[in-house]
């Protein structure tokens, strides 16, 4: 059994000069392989035009059986002895009103994050920079 809480923080940045951004809530999910340790929910949000903002978002779980897929995880008192590789999977949808109702484009972009949780550095911020892989 596995139990995760973390906090994701994102930038969003629209340098757009004619419109602003409709971002829609979306799910956060934190794998180990194919198996979903802890999830969490990115809330709705608009970005006006030449802005950013800060997002943090909560990705939790609690008691995840990992039905033997965690036979490669050692741990000494509950905590792992060894780095984890873990997967940080986001889906960014959002909508501009670019000509009022009459234009409305949809941006989708899956984000997928390869990162490694080092017990040595638990409690520490996992910088996500040049580590994620963007599609469209």
């Amino acid at each position: 059994m596995v139990s995760m809480n973390s906090t994701v923080k994102m930038t969003f940045r629209n340098t757009a000069t004619f419109f602003g951004v409709h971002v829609a809530s979306t799910p956060l999910d934190l794998n180990y392989y194919q198996l979903t340790l802890a999830t969490g929910n990115m809330p709705k949000f608009y970005q006006s035009r030449k802005s950013q903002r800060s997002i943090k978002v909560m990705v939790k779980g609690s008691h995840i059986p990992l039905y033997g897929g965690g036979a490669r995880l050692n741990t000494v008192n509950g905590s792992p002895v060894e780095p984890v590789p873990l997967t940080l999977n986001i889906m960014v949808r959002s909508k501009a009103y670019v000509l009022g109702a009459l234009v409305k484009p949809k941006f989708n972009k899956k984000i997928e994050c390869a990162l490694i949780m080092d017990p040595k550095k638990m409690g520490k911020p996992i910088r996500l920079t040049n580590k994620c892989t963007y599609e469209l």
